[in-house]
Protein backbone atom coordinates (compact mmCIF):
# COMPACT_ATOMS: atom_id res chain seq x y z
CA UNK A 1 0.00 0.00 0.00
CA UNK A 2 3.12 2.30 0.67
CA UNK A 3 4.45 1.65 -2.06
CA UNK A 4 1.14 2.56 -4.33
CA UNK A 5 1.28 5.72 -2.91
CA UNK A 6 4.87 6.31 -3.55
CA UNK A 7 4.48 5.93 -7.39
CA UNK A 8 1.39 7.65 -7.41
CA UNK A 9 2.78 10.55 -5.72
CA UNK A 10 6.17 9.90 -7.70
CA UNK A 11 3.80 10.00 -10.68
CA UNK A 12 1.94 13.30 -9.56
CA UNK A 13 5.18 15.04 -9.06
CA UNK A 14 6.42 14.65 -12.68
CA UNK A 15 2.80 15.60 -14.44
CA UNK A 16 2.84 18.92 -11.95
CA UNK A 17 6.70 19.75 -13.12
CA UNK A 18 6.16 19.21 -17.00
CA UNK A 19 3.58 21.31 -16.45
CA UNK A 20 5.49 23.81 -15.11
CA UNK A 21 8.15 23.27 -17.74
CA UNK A 22 5.68 23.99 -20.74
CA UNK A 23 4.54 27.34 -19.26
CA UNK A 24 7.52 29.68 -19.75
CA UNK A 25 7.67 28.29 -23.11
CA UNK A 26 4.18 29.43 -24.28
CA UNK A 27 5.23 33.20 -22.29
CA UNK A 28 8.57 33.47 -24.52
CA UNK A 29 6.70 32.81 -27.37
CA UNK A 30 4.06 34.89 -27.07
CA UNK A 31 6.44 37.83 -26.25
CA UNK A 32 9.05 37.11 -28.76
CA UNK A 33 5.54 37.61 -31.28
CA UNK A 34 4.79 40.48 -29.66
CA UNK A 35 8.32 41.94 -30.20
CA UNK A 36 8.41 41.20 -33.93
CA UNK A 37 5.23 42.97 -34.39
CA UNK A 38 6.61 45.99 -35.09
CA UNK A 39 9.14 44.62 -37.49
CA UNK A 40 6.30 43.20 -39.50
CA UNK A 41 4.56 46.73 -40.87
CA UNK A 42 7.55 49.21 -40.47
CA UNK A 43 6.38 52.36 -40.58
CA UNK A 44 8.75 55.54 -42.83
CA UNK A 45 9.99 58.14 -40.15
CA UNK A 46 9.02 61.25 -42.68
CA UNK A 47 6.30 61.72 -44.81
CA UNK A 48 7.04 63.34 -48.38
CA UNK A 49 6.27 67.44 -48.40
CA UNK A 50 3.07 68.24 -50.69
CA UNK A 51 3.94 69.65 -54.10
CA UNK A 52 3.24 72.64 -55.41
CA UNK A 53 3.55 75.09 -58.17
CA UNK A 54 3.92 72.49 -60.45
CA UNK A 55 4.44 73.42 -64.27
CA UNK A 56 1.92 71.41 -66.51
CA UNK A 57 4.95 69.53 -68.48
CA UNK A 58 7.48 67.58 -67.02
CA UNK A 59 10.86 69.18 -67.26
CA UNK A 60 13.69 67.96 -69.07
CA UNK A 61 16.29 66.20 -66.62
CA UNK A 62 19.82 66.59 -67.44
CA UNK A 63 22.60 63.74 -66.71
CA UNK A 64 23.99 63.62 -63.64
CA UNK A 65 27.42 65.44 -63.40
CA UNK A 66 30.76 63.83 -63.03
CA UNK A 67 31.55 66.29 -59.87
CA UNK A 68 29.92 66.76 -57.08
CA UNK A 69 27.40 69.94 -56.93
CA UNK A 70 28.77 73.29 -56.10
CA UNK A 71 24.95 73.65 -53.96
CA UNK A 72 25.79 71.18 -51.76
CA UNK A 73 25.09 74.01 -48.77
CA UNK A 74 26.70 77.51 -48.07
CA UNK A 75 28.34 76.44 -44.71
CA UNK A 76 31.18 76.10 -47.55
CA UNK A 77 34.48 78.19 -45.95
CA UNK A 78 37.58 77.84 -45.39
CA UNK A 79 39.08 74.96 -45.92
CA UNK A 80 42.61 73.23 -44.62
CA UNK A 81 44.83 73.69 -47.14
CA UNK A 82 48.38 72.38 -46.56
CA UNK A 83 46.89 71.92 -42.48
CA UNK A 84 46.37 75.55 -42.48
CA UNK A 85 42.56 76.89 -42.46
CA UNK A 86 39.81 76.88 -40.02
CA UNK A 87 39.97 73.28 -38.11
CA UNK A 88 36.16 72.18 -37.65
CA UNK A 89 34.98 74.77 -39.68
CA UNK A 90 32.57 72.42 -41.70
CA UNK A 91 31.75 70.55 -38.10
CA UNK A 92 30.27 73.56 -36.41
CA UNK A 93 28.54 74.66 -39.60
CA UNK A 94 26.72 71.67 -40.14
CA UNK A 95 23.51 73.25 -38.80
CA UNK A 96 23.56 75.37 -42.08
CA UNK A 97 24.38 73.01 -44.40
CA UNK A 98 21.66 72.63 -47.58
CA UNK A 99 20.15 69.07 -48.65
CA UNK A 100 21.35 67.70 -52.20
CA UNK A 101 19.47 67.34 -54.60
CA UNK A 102 19.25 64.90 -57.42
CA UNK A 103 19.32 65.89 -60.96
CA UNK A 104 15.44 65.24 -61.45
CA UNK A 105 14.36 67.49 -58.31
CA UNK A 106 16.55 70.72 -59.43
CA UNK A 107 14.99 69.93 -62.72
CA UNK A 108 11.47 70.43 -61.51
CA UNK A 109 12.36 72.86 -58.51
CA UNK A 110 13.60 75.05 -61.58
CA UNK A 111 10.31 74.81 -63.62
CA UNK A 112 8.38 75.51 -60.37
CA UNK A 113 11.24 78.19 -60.18
CA UNK A 114 10.05 80.14 -63.55
CA UNK A 115 6.78 79.90 -62.17
CA UNK A 116 7.15 81.47 -59.41
CA UNK A 117 9.00 84.09 -60.63
CA UNK A 118 6.58 84.59 -63.26
CA UNK A 119 3.67 85.22 -60.24
CA UNK A 120 6.42 87.49 -58.08
CA UNK A 121 6.80 89.98 -60.90
CA UNK A 122 3.18 90.43 -61.73
CA UNK A 123 3.29 91.73 -58.39
CA UNK A 124 5.93 94.42 -59.03
CA UNK A 125 4.33 95.43 -62.07
CA UNK A 126 1.32 96.13 -60.07
CA UNK A 127 3.26 98.23 -57.99
CA UNK A 128 2.76 100.05 -54.40
CA UNK A 129 5.48 98.94 -52.77
CA UNK A 130 5.96 100.20 -49.16
CA UNK A 131 9.21 101.27 -47.21
CA UNK A 132 12.27 100.19 -48.78
CA UNK A 133 10.14 99.29 -51.69
CA UNK A 134 9.05 96.20 -49.73
CA UNK A 135 5.68 94.65 -50.85
CA UNK A 136 2.45 93.41 -48.54
CA UNK A 137 3.52 90.60 -47.35
CA UNK A 138 -0.07 89.05 -48.05
CA UNK A 139 0.33 90.22 -51.75
CA UNK A 140 3.45 88.03 -52.33
CA UNK A 141 1.56 84.85 -49.94
CA UNK A 142 -1.27 85.74 -52.48
CA UNK A 143 1.18 85.27 -55.11
CA UNK A 144 2.38 81.79 -53.93
CA UNK A 145 -1.02 80.60 -52.84
CA UNK A 146 -1.80 80.78 -56.66
CA UNK A 147 0.33 78.12 -57.17
CA UNK A 148 -0.75 76.52 -54.67
CA UNK A 149 1.69 77.23 -52.26
CA UNK A 150 0.45 77.09 -48.66
CA UNK A 151 1.57 76.93 -44.84
CA UNK A 152 2.09 72.98 -45.92
CA UNK A 153 5.09 74.03 -47.87
CA UNK A 154 7.12 75.91 -45.47
CA UNK A 155 6.32 79.33 -46.91
CA UNK A 156 8.31 82.39 -45.26
CA UNK A 157 7.80 85.85 -45.79
CA UNK A 158 10.01 89.08 -44.25
CA UNK A 159 11.02 92.19 -45.40
CA UNK A 160 10.99 91.51 -48.80
CA UNK A 161 12.52 87.54 -48.49
CA UNK A 162 10.43 84.70 -49.42
CA UNK A 163 11.11 81.23 -49.33
CA UNK A 164 8.81 78.25 -50.23
CA UNK A 165 9.56 74.51 -50.23
CA UNK A 166 7.88 72.96 -53.97
CA UNK A 167 7.94 69.61 -52.41
CA UNK A 168 11.05 68.63 -54.62
CA UNK A 169 13.02 71.75 -53.85
CA UNK A 170 13.61 74.85 -52.12
CA UNK A 171 13.33 78.18 -54.26
CA UNK A 172 13.65 81.47 -52.33
CA UNK A 173 14.61 84.93 -53.16
CA UNK A 174 13.82 88.30 -52.56
CA UNK A 175 10.99 90.38 -54.58
CA UNK A 176 11.52 94.48 -54.20
CA UNK A 177 10.41 96.93 -56.37
CA UNK A 178 13.75 97.37 -57.66
CA UNK A 179 14.75 93.36 -57.11
CA UNK A 180 13.54 90.11 -58.25
CA UNK A 181 15.85 87.35 -57.13
CA UNK A 182 15.18 82.88 -57.17
CA UNK A 183 17.23 80.58 -56.46
CA UNK A 184 16.73 76.61 -56.19
CA UNK A 185 18.88 74.97 -53.48
CA UNK A 186 17.78 71.63 -51.13
CA UNK A 187 16.06 72.71 -47.56
CA UNK A 188 18.18 73.76 -44.72
CA UNK A 189 19.53 70.53 -41.90
CA UNK A 190 18.89 72.94 -39.16
CA UNK A 191 16.91 76.35 -40.73
CA UNK A 192 16.07 79.62 -38.89
CA UNK A 193 13.80 78.54 -36.07
CA UNK A 194 10.49 79.68 -36.42
CA UNK A 195 10.86 79.52 -39.94
CA UNK A 196 10.29 77.57 -42.93
CA UNK A 197 12.73 74.72 -44.18
CA UNK A 198 13.98 77.15 -46.99
CA UNK A 199 15.53 79.98 -44.29
CA UNK A 200 19.57 79.61 -43.36
CA UNK A 201 19.83 79.69 -39.63
CA UNK A 202 21.99 82.94 -38.98
CA UNK A 203 22.61 81.43 -35.48
CA UNK A 204 25.32 79.77 -33.91
CA UNK A 205 26.00 76.60 -32.24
Amino acid sequence: MFIRRSVAAAALLVVTLTACGTEPSGGQVAAGAGSARPSESPRPSFSPRPKCARPAEAPTVPPSPSAPSSSSGSADGPREQNGDGAPHYAENHAYRMQGSLTPESRAWGAASAGLIRAELEKVREEGGAGAYGVFDERRIAAALSRLGCGEEHGVYIGNGFYSVHTGDACVSGRVTEDQLTVKVHGAYAEPQPGTGPCVENRGGH
